[in-house]
């Protein structure tokens, strides 16, 4: 059976009729399928997971996740209904805007108020509390996390994408760099719940209020993951002065939750490094989309995503060492 099949099979289960139509659309850098599925009465959005099968369906971390959200009222697709055995989902269709279609857009005045009200929800979900036996508070960004992501880096960017500008001894050292910068990351006693992919493209605008989505690989962490997640986005580039602002009102808002002790200038620090890290993890991604998945969509992210780094390595001593180790690649996405 097809997924197309499929889907129309679980429709007619589910509504006692027919789709009209069942249209691909474009998801994100995973093996989930999202496709349109519509009616003379509904749109909704079918997204087939082949990890989302009768054995799993306990620890599916997006049912976790949806109904952890959905408990704290947080802005969520509605799940409509579910077939383990072909591993497929039904959810509410909040539309095709996302907050990166702003920009550019008719409503480019609103991205300041719209941010401020993203991180006020952002905020919400990094105050959730649960059992560390459970998912997703039983994962975080600990070391192995860290330096599997930049270790993803140092296979897929530097040895295939840009593997001319290193010699193996260059990229044991800066294996070293970024073992001491994942160690300066690893602080559980600042940790919080992050949503672990917040940016402009999974982030909708529904109905004038913002809706999540792609939340299913939550886990525990510094709360300027997030943050920089949303900051220094790889899709949309703020303007300095907005973002400087939206890190302080982040800020605010974290000590207004009693969800941090840290000062400002240390909540600054970390959001530098954490910066560093994530930018690098998300060059990574790009970089096995391109040349591994033979995925293009994702190319022309690399470099507005490279050009972030020298503000955080100038600005921080401990990036320094794998800055200096970088440099012929900084300098080609110059060039």
């Amino acid at each position: 059976m097809t997924i197309q099949n499929s889907i129309e099979s679980l429709y007619r289960l589910s509504f006692h009729g027919d789709p009209l139509s069942v249209a691909a659309i474009q998801g994100d850098a995973s093996s989930r399928q999202y496709f349109r599925v519509t009616s003379a009465e509904r749109t909704l959005i079918a997204c087939h997971d082949p990890v989302f099968n009768v054995a799993t369906q306990a620890g599916y971390t997006f049912l976790i996740m949806h109904g952890i959200l959905s408990r704290h009222a947080l802005p969520v697709p509605a799940l409509i209904a579910l077939d383990v055995t072909q591993g497929l989902l039904f959810l509410e269709d909040c539309g095709e805007l996302l907050l990166q279609n702003l920009f550019g857009s008719p409503d480019e005045a609103t991205i300041p108020d719209r941010y401020r009200e993203i991180i006020d929800l952002l905020v919400q979900l990094q105050s959730i509390q649960g059992s560390d036996t459970e998912v997703p508070f039983c994962l975080s960004f600990d070391r192995e996390k860290l330096m599997f992501e930049f270790d993803f880096f140092i296979e897929h960017a530097l040895k295939n994408s840009f593997a001319p500008l290193f010699d193996q001894r260059s990229l044991e050292l800066l294996r070293h760099e970024f073992e001491s910068i994942a160690e300066i990351l690893v602080q559980p006693r600042h940790f919080v719940l992050n949503h672990r992919d917040f940016h402009s493209r999974n982030l909708l605008i529904h109905q004038e209020r913002p809706v999540f989505i792609d939340f299913q690989d939550a886990r525990m962490g510094l709360p300027q993951y997030d943050a920089v997640s949303l900051i220094r986005d790889s899709y949309v580039t703020l303007d300095p002065a907005l973002a400087e602002e939206l890190k302080a009102y982040h800020y605010n808002a974290l000590r207004s939750h009693n969800l941090s002790a840290m000062s400002f200038d240390e909540y600054l620090y970390y959001f530098d490094i954490m910066a560093f890290q994530r930018n690098i993890k998300a060059i990574g991604t790009f970089s096995y989309q391109t040349k591994v998945k033979k995925n293009s969509t994702f190319e022309h992210s690399i470099a507005p995503t490279l050009a972030y780094l020298p503000d955080y390595i100038d600005a921080r001593s401990e990036l320094k060492g794998a800055g200096k180790l970088l440099q012929p690649l900084l300098e080609g996405a110059r060039a």
